[in-house]
């Protein structure tokens, strides 16, 4: 399979400061991966440098391309949407489309025609007379109405309301992604997209904290919820990670026994965010 992006040793510094520390990854083609990591994890950094935004150090290929080098032939098989959409306030809808349809020979204006129909944005609006979340459904539908072969999505939904929200992800699946298109998206709304997700990416300090296909979480950890006069037999069996909900406790394990835990209480698969928790507390509850 064609991998999309190949990171070898990339490294990004300001300065002394280190915001992306020599990591490795690839992510195939037809995937859905999400990097997720605390605010100052390096995630902004890692994005710049996949779309030619910035510089680094190592080795990096989108698409076979160096970002850097070959951003303008890179860009018109990736499309990306920013946590802000930040748009022209005088123009009009109709002269944006009009002039992406003009700039970008892979913009489908009956696609984005398609999209704008199911919000209240309007081809005679100005940019300046549109909330926030108008200009984001806009920003949205614009950009999912260019034939991309990489998707890159930082906080796509941001000041959307939870209806718009998920006919985004709707939309996403059902019009968007197919075998040929990937696409990489960096939340803290994890709970959101964790259903979409093909493979997920932790980045913790700079370095890939975890980094494996939803599959491998399902068949690699698994969450014990116990009471409390069982807590000390489920920590003799080693878990990542421990909490208290509700005066149970629930531990996190990986590749254990299942029989032996069930035995002790339930079994649950971890849920994204909450494995997340586990891997950027480093085991402390």
């Amino acid at each position: 399979m064609t991998n999309v992006i190949e990171a070898r040793g990339l490294t990004k510094r300001y300065g002394r400061a280190v915001a992306v520390d020599h990591i490795d990854f690839e992510i195939p083609a037809g995937r859905i991966v999400g990097l997720i990591g605390p605010n100052g994890a390096g995630k902004t950094s890692a994005l710049k440098a996949i779309l030619g935004l910035t510089t680094f150090d190592g080795e990096l290929r989108v698409l076979g391309k160096n970002p850097s080098a070959d951003r303008a032939a890179l860009m018109e098989d990736v499309c990306f949407i920013a946590d802000v959409a930040v748009l022209p306030r005088w123009i009009r809808v109709w002269q944006l489309l009009e002039f992406t349809e003009k700039t970008h020979p892979r913009f489908s204006r009956e696609k984005c025609l398609k999209y704008l129909k199911l919000t209240k944005v309007t081809l005679d609006h100005k940019v300046k007379q549109l909330s926030k979340g108008m200009v984001a459904q806009l920003h949205l539908a614009i950009v999912m109405a260019i034939d991309a072969r990489l998707l890159v999505l930082d906080e796509p939904t941001l000041g959307l309301d939870i209806l718009y929200r998920k006919e985004f992800y709707t939309n996403l699946l059902n019009d968007y992604f197919d075998e040929h298109r990937s696409i990489l998206i960096t939340t803290h709304q994890v709970e959101e997209v964790e259903h979409i997700l093909s493979d997920l990416m932790f980045i913790k300090e700079g370095k890939i904290a975890l980094d494996c296909t939803m599959e491998e979480v399902q068949e690699q950890y698994v969450e014990l919820m116990v009471p409390p006069d069982r807590a000390e037999a489920a920590r003799a069996l080693n878990p990542l990670f421990e909490r208290v909900l509700f005066g149970r406790h629930i531990f996190l394990y990986q590749n254990a026994d299942r029989a032996s835990l069930k035995e002790l209480g339930e079994l649950h698969t971890p849920s994204v965010a909450d494995l997340f928790v586990a891997t950027m507390s480093g085991g402390d509850a």
